[in-house]
């Protein structure tokens, strides 16, 4: 069982709003010397509990101006065909994410395109054509409200 204090908890908070904080950045907000924060960092990355570093990008300052939510039920629930289809959205970075989920269809996943016409190409010649798909329900966001990758931690 990992344990976490609430001197971790209040690193975790700072690197999850800013990864590029150094170490001596944050012993300076929580008040503790450089060698524990280090310690610290380093176990929280040991323990996987600080899984990567990443830098968040703009999409739509890429041009990747369309976001769909795509709901896909395939056409059987076994392992072999959940598991065909895994391996085909591995491949599709138009994909950001993918996950199988309970209830009236099996994924979920979220697709981030430039445009409608590209949304379109990627319907008809990426993910309706795999033999595991049985439907696709799309949706599509009109404006994002809320966007975050920080985990809440009390």
């Amino acid at each position: 069982m990992i344990t976490i204090d609430a001197i971790d908890k209040k690193i975790l908070r700072l690197l999850q709003e800013d990864a590029h904080l150094t170490l001596k950045d944050i012993s300076n907000k929580i008040n503790l010397s450089l060698t524990p924060v280090h310690d610290r960092v380093k176990r929280l990355k040991n323990e996987g509990i600080i899984e990567k570093y990443v830098s968040i990008l703009n999409k739509k300052k890429l041009g990747m101006h369309l976001t769909v939510y795509c709901q896909v039920t395939l056409v059987k629930q076994t392992h072999d065909v959940s598991e065909g289809f895994n391996a085909s959205i591995l491949n599709m970075p138009e994909v950001i994410e993918c996950n199988f989920v309970s209830g009236n269809f099996d994924y979920l996943l979220k697709v981030v395109l430039p445009d409608m016409d590209s949304y379109h190409h990627f319907h008809q010649q990426k993910l309706s054509v795999l033999p595991e798909v049985s439907l696709i329900n799309s949706f599509f966001i009109i404006s994002e409200v809320k966007t975050t990758t920080v985990i809440p931690i009390n």
